[in-house]
């Protein structure tokens, strides 16, 4: 009876680390940074980890009166590639605590 009390201590300790690991690495996802790109650079989007976007560059060349919907074309294309660039950030950063479950809606 004592033992699977013991047992189930470490677990629950073990639980408490892997939830303050995961803050920690949900905390330092917001410090990172990607890029997203379109027009072979000629429109930049920087998001960091939690998906906010900071910044949007856009080449003095690329900005045509006339075809404003290219212009918005690359804006979305940019923004969409750094989104899915934080996605990969973000699986890569917290899969390690999932190794190998299969949690629907978790990550």
């Amino acid at each position: 009876m004592m033992r699977g009390m013991g047992n189930m201590q470490k677990m629950m300790k073990q639980m408490q680390k892997m939830q303050k690991d995961m803050q920690k690495a949900q905390e330092e996802l917001a410090e990172k940074q990607v890029e997203g790109t379109a027009g072979g650079g000629m429109v930049t989007v920087v998001a960091n980890g939690h998906k906010q976007i900071l910044e949007v560059k856009i080449k003095e060349e690329v900005v045509d009166p006339e075809d404003i919907e290219m212009l918005q074309d690359l804006i979305l294309a940019a923004t969409n590639d750094a989104l899915k660039k934080v996605d990969e950030l973000t699986a890569e950063t917290m899969g390690q605590f999932t190794k190998g479950l299969n949690i629907p809606g978790l990550f």
